[in-house]
């Protein structure tokens, strides 16, 4: 996500985000809480019924509030063919927010002891990092979280482009050290930032060296179990996806036709962007991490640590986490994530405690700029949201 516009559009092409609705688009769904004043609960449902308007096909939402109320709602369909509705606490792959728990699994090492920012990665991963300008010991653990190492996104070179490859290598297994080895093909980048998925997958990697366990495992034994996230899983290689869920499509270029892509191996994702969850388990994942709960203040605060990124709306990136600002000011923290079939877009307050999940499960357009579009729309509900600023009704706007 080194530019978050241009990156919505080639998720959109390329990922498996976009797909038409074909005018079948259902009603909205929504389950709710009491209000406060300022964004609401029909605030939001307007909100989710205008990106299926601009071409979602499913998105669901949910918002929750300092002062405990929660909400969430759906609008669009789950399946294209049958017009199932989607569900409001429906599954869905959640791509890069994957980053965010392995960068808590390496901070808790660091506060145990057992790992350090500062270690290079060829004392824990020897010689997996070389040739072609890479050097893995001169790469850190704290480069890899920050995206600074320059090494090559590995994902460029191994992504279908259209229906047919994606049907030829659906079902394809990776292994982490094939990915690296990928991205190992190609020399660094002298970037001084520069967003690459071999950088978790590398994380991931020296996770299992450190504890003898796979990165999965441990998320589920440090951050899942402890949160009772029941909805939230990693998968290892299972192509299919837990129920409920919102079928996922892709639209390979704009105006084209739609693919379902909902079923897939997801190895070629591993650390770097492989997780299942819902809204309501991620909106509780940052608001225990963002609230102290995951890490030791220590560990939080290089979690913070931003180094400058050219991003739009972002102004910095910590361990595994984007900063981006806000037009109320101040500045909220997220991370996001495409994956083959869904966006992920999600911003949190400072302290975690008012949030906003988004999961859109596939949306049209014919040109580039529609998906620039739907960009621009889900970062104002996030804006919105964290501003608090409800819309204005008629009589406001005039």
């Amino acid at each position: 996500m080194q530019n978050r516009t241009r990156h919505l559009a080639v998720a959109a092409v390329v990922a498996g985000v976009l797909a038409a609705s074909s005018g079948t688009a259902g009603a909205t769904a929504a389950v709710d809480q009491p209000g406060d004043s300022g964004y609401s609960s029909t605030d939001l449902r307007r909100d989710l019924d205008a990106l299926r308007a601009a071409g979602v096909v499913g998105v669901q939402g949910r918002v929750l509030t300092e002062g405990g109320s929660q909400w969430a709602a759906a609008s669009g369909v789950a399946d294209t063919r049958t017009g199932r509705p989607v569900p409001v606490r429906g599954r869905y792959r959640i791509g890069s927010n994957t980053k965010t728990f392995v960068a808590v699994v390496v901070l808790q090492l660091v506060a145990e002891g057992r790992l350090g920012l500062e270690d290079t990665v060829e004392r824990w991963l020897p010689g997996v990092v070389g040739g072609n300008g890479n050097d893995g010991r001169k790469i850190t653990v704290r480069q890899l979280l920050q995206h600074t190492s320059g090494l090559y996104d590995y994902l460029a070179d191994i992504g279908p482009r259209d229906a047919v490859s994606f049907e030829r290598e659906r079902l394809r297994r990776y292994t982490p050290t094939e990915l690296v080895a990928a991205a190992m093909r190609h020399a660094p980048t002298s970037e001084p930032w520069s967003y690459s998925n071999t950088n978790y997958i590398l994380a991931g990697m020296i996770i299992e060296k450190v504890t003898g366990r796979p990165w999965g495992q441990e998320v589920d034994k440090r951050v899942i179990r402890p949160l009772k996230l029941t909805d939230t899983s990693v998968p290892r290689d299972e192509a299919g996806m837990p129920r409920p869920y919102a079928r996922a499509y892709q639209q390979w270029r704009p105006g084209g036709p739609l693919t379902d892509v909902t079923v897939f191996s997801p190895t070629s994702y591993d650390s770097a962007g492989s997780m299942i969850s819902t809204t309501a388990d991620l909106s509780r994942f940052f608001r225990a991490l963002l609230g102290g709960r995951l890490l030791k203040p220590a560990q939080l605060a290089e979690m913070k640590k931003t180094v400058a990124v050219s991003n739009g709306i972002a102004t910095g990136y910590g361990l595994g986490l984007y900063q981006n600002k806000l037009s109320c000011g101040g500045v909220y923290w997220a991370h996001g994530g495409n994956s083959a079939g869904y966006i992920s877009r999600e911003g949190f307050s400072a302290d975690g405690r008012r949030s906003v999940a988004l999961s859109i499960s596939g949306a049209a357009g014919k040109r580039v700029e529609d998906y620039q579009k739907l960009q621009a729309m889900t970062d104002q509900i996030v804006d919105d949201v964290l501003c608090d600023a409800g819309r204005p009704t008629p009589d406001q706007r005039r």
